[in-house]
């Protein structure tokens, strides 16, 4: 299993909010469905392609939080992420750092209040 992780789901409490939020930040979109009653919007999945997908999730079983596990999105560049993110009233909870060979990092505090990281191989 070269990348074991297949699906990760961000909890939210407002899916309207939160969609704009990552579609803005991520400049991407999503995509709405109910699943098994549950909320859900996508993120874009390339099948056959390495790396995971996941999507938003709304409902009783989904509570946001800074404490719990973290998710890496794969950007291009942090600094324009960053801003958009700063511009939709999003926290800086770790700046934009030089880590080696992986790159640079960062994390935000997403728009429900998640722990959400950045990284990319290039400054």
């Amino acid at each position: 299993m070269a990348n074991p992780v297949y699906h990760f789901e961000i909890p939210v409490t407002n899916m309207d909010r939160a969609i704009t939020f990552y579609e803005a930040v991520l400049a991407t979109k999503l995509s709405r469905e109910t699943i098994d009653g549950y909320e859900m919007a996508f993120f874009p999945r390339a099948d056959g392609k390495p790396g995971a997908s996941g999507a938003l999730a709304k409902g009783d079983v989904y509570v946001p939080s800074k404490t719990g596990a973290i998710i890496y999105f794969d950007v291009e560049d942090i600094d324009p992420v960053l801003a958009r993110a700063k511009a939709l009233g999003a926290k800086v909870l770790y700046p934009k750092k030089h880590i080696g060979p992986a790159g640079y990092v960062a994390e935000i505090e997403d728009s429900e209040g998640n722990r959400l990281a950045l990284n990319a191989l290039s400054d």
